[in-house]
């Protein structure tokens, strides 16, 4: 070590540290060492081991105005949210939906718009005995069961998602992590809640 020590003391300015301690005999490959030092002329990657920047995992997607996120949400009868769940702008509402279902209670009913009408999402809330009152898409050639009164009663969602869009912060979407937007979401769920009771 001390003789390391005394060759590191001992070189020139045209070498570099590190190439003295690995070998302390052998000359520099690439020339001087110096502030220029950092443009070789080989490419090197990048020290830093992260993965790819961009909006993979943070529920961002395209849509015709921009960046968008999609908010998913189960509530009761009296518009209190049960379950949220975030997706990107572009992704589809059937494949949330089937996770929404898995909250639906016994025996209740499913009031969705045309977006969840697929067959797994109709088949699942007969499963679980519950009665889905979803319009068919215009593509569907079979009928089925479609009450227009029941229908009406969708709009405690559209409250819900009114009620949520008066925080400019959960409208905007200011975070840009999901899981801090999510939390955001459902603290002011749980403002609803409590202003419901």
């Amino acid at each position: 070590m001390e003789q390391r020590l005394g060759k590191v003391l001992a070189t020139a300015p045209g070498r570099r540290v590190r190439a003295v301690l690995r070998n302390p005999g052998i000359p520099e490959p690439h020339g001087e060492s110096g502030p220029d030092v950092r443009f070789h002329r080989r490419a090197r990657p990048c020290l830093r081991r992260r993965g790819k920047r961009g909006q993979q995992g943070q529920a961002l997607g395209r849509s015709r105005g921009g960046f968008s996120t999609k908010i998913h949400a189960l509530v009761d009868a009296e518009g209190r949210p049960i379950h949220l769940l975030l997706t990107a702008g572009q992704a589809g509402d059937a494949p949330a939906g089937r996770e929404l279902l898995s909250r639906l209670a016994t025996g209740g009913i499913l009031l969705a718009d045309r977006a969840y009408d697929t067959d797994a999402i109709r088949a699942e809330t007969a499963q679980r005995g519950a009665f889905a009152n979803v319009p068919p898409r215009v593509i569907r050639k079979r009928t089925f069961a479609f009450s227009p009164w029941l229908y009406r009663q969708r709009n405690q969602i559209e409250r819900f998602f009114n009620r949520i869009k008066q925080m400019r912060g959960l409208a905007t979407r200011y975070d840009r992590r999901p899981e801090n937007f999510l939390a955001a979401i459902k603290l002011a769920a749980t403002r609803i809640w409590i202003n419901a009771l």
